[in-house]
């Protein structure tokens, strides 16, 4: 046999040695590379007031969160990894923070912003990018309205102003009443005051004077006068915990012992250290309290929150959990992080037995839950009662 003949034959198989050698190297990256995307986290942007006027919020929705996400940490195979930015309080840096949120961390869903000026900044900007976003508590109607992707966890203030009415007219017995509006706080305080305005009214009440104050202000006394002066059954204060605090204290001191009826903005552990005697009794309506809790997840929560911070859990920690819970579901029944499943999927939240109660989500992204009252009876807030829906 002619030796020279098998050269090219050995040179062939040689070089489809290599190819083949080649091909497997290839496909093993491409496993390891595909193997590796799977077990990549799943990033959760988190958007919250830490600092500013309202960081009392932020720091209990972050201990919610945190301790939620502790009890369900992992879904699809995959950690969950939570990205937290401080709005700072202010709707212009809630805006460049959700912006970070997606253009810098890549996050597939959001959480947050706390207050509703936050959430209307905040919303526009993850609509646009097709990230769902869940606000744990933000109010006003507004939040939802025209989006797809941008949802909340709490009950609207639609739903809390005909409440706080009833509340007034028949609870309280109240058929006149003086409203206090933080004229600063237009997305908060006078949508809510407004609304419930519109309600009183309807149910047969007179609100006798209006009177404004802003954000940051110490000194009341003028506006408590013209209310003093016009001797009404109740006062009505749809504002955050400080100046509500402060309100309170200076119309005690000036005599006046009508009833004074809040909203959940108010329910914050800072207007009980600050009003001191003053807000003993008190109303608010609220999203939570612990006496109220009747689901399993709303037990164990609480027991996990305890353990980990050595104290009950608060409204807002409560509605924090309520979203991320939410929002987890939400990916997993997608058995996605694309964004517009998990749109899908949230609209789909239909009988979910959440920390605050039970949940449902409607198409246009908001909530249908119960509210509760709330009352300050020797120094903390006590349960009075629970409105549904």
């Amino acid at each position: 046999m002619d030796n020279g003949a098998s050269q090219p034959n050995s040179k062939i198989k040689e070089n489809m040695t290599r190819m083949f050698v080649v091909a497997l190297l290839v496909a093993a990256v491409c496993l390891q590379s595909s193997t590796a995307a799977a077990k990549e986290s799943i990033k959760i942007g988190v958007l919250l007031p830490m600092s500013g006027n309202v960081s009392a919020f932020g720091q209990m929705e972050w201990m919610g969160i945190k301790t939620a996400h502790h009890m369900m940490g992992k879904i699809l195979g995959r950690e969950v990894e939570l990205v937290l930015e401080d709005t700072k309080s202010e709707p212009i840096e809630a805006t460049r923070a959700v912006e970070r949120l997606i253009e810098q961390h890549h996050v597939v869903g959001i959480i947050g912003g706390t207050i509703s000026g936050s959430a209307l900044a905040a919303g526009s900007i993850a609509e646009k990018n097709g990230i769902p976003l869940i606000s744990p508590s933000a109010t006003n109607l507004m939040v939802t309205q025209n989006k797809k992707y941008v949802f909340r966890a709490c009950f609207d203030d639609a739903f809390q102003s005909q409440v706080a009415a009833r509340q007034a007219r028949i609870a309280m017995n109240a058929s006149t009443a003086a409203v206090v509006v933080d004229i600063a706080q237009a997305d908060y305080s006078v949508g809510l005051g407004n609304l419930f305005l519109k309600a009183f009214g309807e149910m047969g009440g007179k609100v006798l004077v209006t009177a404004y104050i802003q954000t940051g202000d110490r000194d009341f006394r003028s506006q408590l006068s013209e209310v003093r002066e016009a001797n009404p059954d109740i006062i009505y204060l749809p504002n955050y915990y400080t100046e509500n605090a402060l309100l309170v204290k200076q119309a005690r001191d000036l005599g006046m012992k009508m009833p004074i009826l809040m909203a959940d903005g108010a329910q914050v552990p800072a207007l009980i250290e600050t009003g001191g005697k003053a807000v003993e009794g008190v109303y608010l309506t609220a999203h939570f309290n612990l006496e109220a809790v009747n689901t399993s997840l709303g037990r164990r929560f609480a027991a996990n929150f305890k353990k980990q911070y050595k104290k009950d859990v608060d409204a807002f920690g409560a509605l924090g959990a309520d979203a991320y819970f939410i929002l987890i579901g939400a990916i997993k029944r997608a058995k996605s992080t694309e964004g517009a499943k998990v749109r899908v999927a949230l609209t789909g939240t239909k009988n979910f037995n959440g920390v605050t109660g039970p949940i449902k989500i409607n198409e246009d992204g908001n909530t249908v839950k119960r509210l509760v009252i709330n009352r300050v009876k020797n120094g903390r807030f006590a349960y009075v009662s629970t409105v549904n829906p």
